[in-house]
C-alpha cells in the first residue's frame, strides 16, 4: 500500500536524522549512543516516540540547578574552605582514606565529625521513630520522598504532619510526580489546606513534557528542626513492611543526629527551591540555633548526585571505596545494572584477592530489570565475585569496605541511579558503623541463596534470551 510505504519511508528518514543527532551532536557515552541507534533501527516507527520521552535530558534546567548547588550559605562555604586546607595539612587525622574525603570535598561535600547514626533494617522501627520525631517537632518538618502511598502508614504519617501544621509547625512536603503517580492528589491536598504547610510535586510530567519522565527525585529525606535527619532506601508505604505481595521485604535506612543534619537539609532546600522558587536555601545559616549534642563522633559526608552534575559523584565515590579495599567489599542493591567503569572496578577488586560480595533480590519487582541484572552476573561470577540471591525483595542500597567505610542511601548500582536520578548517600568513615553494616550483610546471607557459576550456566535458555534482549537497552532504560 503506497500510504503505508510512504509512512515507513518517512519514519526511516526521521530515524536516520535522529541517529546523526545522537552520534554527532549529543556527545553521549558511546555505549548509550549505540543503544539508541539500535532502538531506531529495531523500532523505526516507535523510535522517535521513545526518544522524545526517554532520550531528551533536562538541559535548560541543568545549569540553573548546578549553579544553585553552590549556594550553601556563608557558614558552610567558609567551613568547606577551611576543611580543604586542613585535609592538605593534617594527614594523620583519624579518618581512613583521606583521598575519598578530598574527592568529595572537591564537589563541595563537607566532612562533619560530630554525628550519631542509627541504622534501621526494619521499616516498622523506622516509621515508629519518625512518627515520634514528627510529634516532637517545634519549628519545622521538611519531607521529601520518591513514593508516598495512600495506605495505612501513609495516612498515619500524613495525619501526623497535618496535626503539626495545625499546631503552628512549618511543614514542607516534596514528592516525586512520577513516583507518586498512583497516589491521588486529594491525599496531598489535606496538607495544602493547612496554613503552615505546603505539598509540592517535583518536576511534574504532563503529556506535553514527557521528556521530564527520566529525571526523577529518588531521594528519601526527612529533617525535623535541624536536629535529626532520615535518609536511605525506605519510602512511605505498607510494602516496605512486607505487607504487600513482595514479602519478605528487606531495606536499610538511617537516622542522623549532629552536624550532618544541616547538610541533608541543604539538599532538601535546593530541591524545594527548584520546585517552588521560595529560596529557603538562603536561610540555611539562620535556621539552626544550637549545636545538637551527640553521643558519638562519626565522620560523615553527605553526597548528592543527579542529572544536574556530570561528575556522578556517588558512583565515583563507590569506585574509590572498591579501589581502597584490602580485605572485602560487600554490596546490597535491588537493581544491578552497572556501567563499564563500575564493572571494571568490581572485577579488578576480585582479581586482586578482595572478597567481593553482591546481594540482589531473589524475588524481583520489575522482571525486565531482573533479567538485565542477571546478564551482568556472568562476568562477576567468572571473576570470583560471590552473588547472593535474597529469599525476598532486598531494596537495601548499601556498600561497606574493610570495617572502615560504609555508605547507605538511595543509590542503586545501576545506570539510571548513576546518571538520571537525583540521589543522596551518607558516606560514613567509622569502624563501628562499617562493622555493623558488615554484620547486617552477614545476617542477610542466612536469608539468601548463593548463586554458583554452575547453577548460573545451567539456567533456562529462555531466560538467557530475555537477558540478552533487555541487556541491549540497559544504557537507556
Amino acid at each position: 500500500m503506497p500510504g503505508v510505504e510512504n509512512f515507513l519511508a518517512f519514519s526511516y528518514f526521521i530515524n536516520f536524522i535522529l541517529i546523526i543527532v545522537v552520534v554527532f551532536f549529543q556527545r553521549r557515552d558511546p555505549i548509550v549512543s549505540m543503544a539508541w541507534v539500535l532502538c531506531f533501527i529495531l523500532f523505526p516507527v516507535g523510535g522517535l516516540v521513545i526518544f522524545l520521552i526517554f532520550g531528551l535530558g533536562m538541559k535548560r534546567h541543568t545549569r540553573k540547578i548546578y549553579l544553585e548547588k553552590q549556594m550553601y550559605g556563608e557558614e558552610i562555604t567558609n567551613r568547606l574552605n577551611r576543611q580543604m586546607n586542613f585535609l592538605d595539612m593534617d594527614a594523620a587525622r583519624e579518618v581512613p582514606d583521606l583521598d575519598i574525603v578530598r574527592y568529595f570535598c572537591k564537589y563541595n561535600c563537607l566532612l562533619t565529625e560530630n554525628n550519631s547514626v542509627k541504622i534501621y533494617t526494619k521499616a516498622e522501627n523506622k516509621y515508629s521513630d519518625l512518627l515520634k520525631d514528627i510529634e516532637n517537632a517545634k519549628e519545622y518538618i521538611n519531607v521529601l520522598y520518591f513514593i508516598i502511598r495512600n495506605d495505612d502508614i501513609g495516612n498515619r504519617i500524613m495525619n501526623a504532619l497535618v496535626r503539626k501544621a495545625e499546631s503552628g509547625v512549618k511543614v514542607r512536603l516534596l514528592y516525586d510526580s512520577v513516583g507518586c503517580i498512583l497516589t491521588p492528589r486529594s491525599f496531598f491536598r489535606r496538607l495544602n489546606k493547612c496554613k503552615n504547610a505546603r505539598a509540592v510535586r517535583f518536576y511534574p510530567v504532563s503529556i506535553f513534557s514527557l521528556s521530564k519522565i527520566n529525571h526523577r527525585n529518588h531521594r528519601k529525606i526527612v529533617v525535623v528542626d535541624g536536629q535529626c535527619a532520615y535518609l536511605g532506601g525506605m519510602n512511605i508505604g505498607d510494602e516496605y513492611m512486607g505487607k504487600k505481595k513482595l514479602n519478605p521485604w528487606r531495606d536499610t535506612h538511617i537516622r542522623i543526629t549532629g552536624e550532618s543534619v544541616k547538610l541533608v537539609d541543604k539538599y532538601f532546600s535546593l530541591d524545594w527551591d527548584f520546585s517552588t522558587h521560595d529560596n529557603i536555601t538562603e536561610n540555611l545559616d539562620t535556621i539552626y540555633h544550637d549545636k545538637p549534642a551527640v553521643k558519638e563522633n562519626i565522620p560523615i559526608q553527605i553526597v548528592a548526585s543527579g542529572p544536574d552534575s556530570p561528575a556522578e559523584e556517588i558512583k565515583c565515590g563507590m569506585i574509590k571505596m572498591l579501589n581502597s579495599a584490602r580485605k572485602y567489599a560487600y554490596i546490597q542493591t535491588p537493581y544491578f545494572v552497572p556501567d563499564q567503569t563500575f564493572i571494571n572496578a568490581l572485577v579488578m577488586a576480585a582479581d586482586s584477592g578482595i572478597d567481593v560480595r553482591i546481594m540482589i533480590p531473589g524475588k524481583p519487582d520489575k522482571s525486565y530489570v531482573y533479567y538485565t541484572s542477571f546478564s551482568y552476573l556472568d562476568e562477576m561470577l567468572n571473576a570470583g565475585v560471590k552473588i547472593y540471591l535474597h529469599k525476598g525483595f532486598i531494596h537495601s542500597k548499601t556498600m561497606v569496605v574493610d570495617d572502615k567505610i560504609a555508605t547507605i542511601g538511595t543509590t542503586n548500582i545501576d545506570i539510571r541511579s548513576f546518571q538520571l536520578h537525583f540521589e543522596l548517600n551518607a558516606f560514613m568513615y567509622s569502624g563501628r558503623v562499617a562493622s555493623h553494616c558488615r554484620t547486617i550483610f552477614e545476617n542477610d546471607i542466612n536469608d539468601s541463596h548463593i548463586l554458583t557459576l554452575e547453577e548460573y550456566m545451567n539456567r533456562p535458555r529462555i531466560m538467557r534470551l530475555k537477558e540478552g534482549f533487555f541487556r541491549l537497552f540497559s544504557p537507556i532504560m
